[in-house]
């Protein structure tokens, strides 16, 4: 089956929608721009690890909310909001999301009593474990082109560019 401009640009073709079409000359200048290719990667990431997630009723939003909390004793919801780029609003609903779960839970900040900090429960904690291993086959699967030592020099390259403000 011929692949369309259109075909290339939305995936819809079956072949393989992962492809990039590096050969398309359409594409030549998109594949020039590291940000469109940061892009497709992202968007990819969270295709992948939506459809792992799925069956639990999570999203990568809320696995992120998960992974922030397992390394903190607990957080305020705008600081949450700020460490993960994501909208204050959007914070309130992936939490009540996470409690009614009974992963994540608000308590009273024992710095200031008006303020709640949100916590990773127990069974928070057995989700992230149990879901560690998928997690990285979903890892695998995304980075599967690359050796381990190439592996490691994105990662480091890409938490350099991720830590500026």
């Amino acid at each position: 089956m011929a692949r369309t401009r259109e075909t290339a640009i939305t995936g819809q073709h079956t072949e393989n929608p992962t492809s990039i079409d590096a050969d398309e000359p359409w594409m030549r200048g998109l594949h020039a721009d590291t940000g469109y290719l940061l892009y497709r990667l992202g968007l990819r990431s969270g295709q992948l690890f939506n459809t792992f997630l799925q069956e639990s009723g999570l999203r990568l939003r809320h696995y992120a909310v998960l992974r922030f909390l397992a390394g903190s004793e607990g957080s305020l919801q705008r600081e949450l909001s700020t460490r993960l780029g994501y909208d204050p609003s959007a914070i309130v609903g992936l939490v009540d999301d996470l409690e009614k779960l009974g992963f994540a839970e608000r308590r009273p900040s024992p710095d200031d009593r008006r303020s709640r900090i949100v916590v990773l429960t127990e069974t928070g904690r057995g989700f992230l474990r149990d879901t560690d291993e998928a997690g990285q086959r979903v890892t695998n699967e995304l980075l599967g082109p690359l050796d381990p030592a190439e592996r490691a020099t994105l990662h480091a390259l890409l938490l350099r560019a991720a830590d500026r403000p």
